[in-house]
């Protein structure tokens, strides 16, 4: 039997990784001035970065469940047997949740939903894992599961405002960066983006992520990506950090955010997303 993996246009996937895997990328809904248009579809993250520079109000939304449902009907009519939807962590979403409603009206048999706790490449890797663990439906989910379980992010904002409009994090929490020139940096806890410590400097905020990443990735092989909103420079250089730091490292990917993540970090975010072990 057949499976097949979906996701959600917030894996960010580098270009040509979903075609090549075969997984089936659903986007998000993004609201520009209240004007409707799709992550990563018609809205990406050029259009994103203008439209923020201009300050334009940009907002986004859940998939639903019957875009989901649609979405599952597809696929099962196209030959897979089983699907795997994996998707961003149910504390900065509704999707999870509608996947499970969708996934309930099609087949809770064929279709089943993993919250991956997280979002960006740690999504992304964990769709990867599913894959690469081959037709058995119990082994991709089990796949999918370990390797968001052991993967880390962290990130620093140029600011704090773009995640406290958004709800993604507290106003309590965004007091942390009101410091002249300070940078801060954060993480995924559990689902959550909660705040991790600050630093001074952009150079420092750079060099504090290729620690942090260095520590959680040990010394076996590792999956590594970077992500950036409009800092294309500094991505790479923060990438090749990165390879040059990490043993294992295979090469360090490197992804532009889009919307739904852009949109509540706001142009000048860097990230890096570690994943010991690799997807295997």
């Amino acid at each position: 039997m057949s499976t097949t993996i979906v996701t959600d246009s917030t894996a960010y996937l580098p270009e040509g990784f979903a075609q090549r895997h075969g997984i089936r990328v659903v986007p998000l809904h993004v609201a520009v001035d209240g004007e409707s248009r799709l992550d990563g579809v018609d809205f990406g993250p050029v259009e994103l970065a203008e439209a923020l520079g201009e300050h334009r109000r940009v907002t986004t939304s859940r998939l639903t469940p019957d875009e989901l449902a649609r979405t599952y009907r597809e696929v099962l009519a196209s030959g897979a047997d089983r699907i795997v939807s994996v998707h961003l962590s149910r504390e900065l979403s509704g999707t999870w949740e509608a996947a499970r409603l969708a996934a309930s009206e099609v087949d809770p048999v064929r279709v089943r939903v993993v919250d991956s706790r997280l979002a960006g490449m740690g999504l992304g890797f964990a769709a990867l894992a599913a894959c690469a663990a081959g037709d058995d439906v119990e082994r991709a989910v089990a796949a999918a599961t370990d390797a968001a379980a052991r993967t880390r992010m962290f990130f620093c904002v140029e600011t704090l405002d773009h995640l406290r409009r958004g709800g993604r994090i507290g106003a309590a929490a965004a007091l942390l960066g009101t410091a002249l020139a300070v940078k801060p940096l954060l993480h995924v806890d559990d689902g959550r983006i909660v705040p991790l410590e600050k630093v001074r400097t952009t150079a420092r905020a750079m060099a504090r992520l290729v620690d942090l990443a260095v520590a959680a990735a040990g010394s076996g092989p590792v999956g590594l990506a970077v992500h950036h909103l409009a800092t294309p420079e500094r991505a790479a250089e923060l990438a090749t950090r990165l390879d040059e730091r990490v043993p294992g490292s295979g090469g360090c990917l490197i992804s532009e955010v889009g919307a739904v993540l852009g949109a509540h970090t706001g142009p000048g975010v860097l990230g890096v997303v570690v994943l010991p072990g690799g997807v295997g």
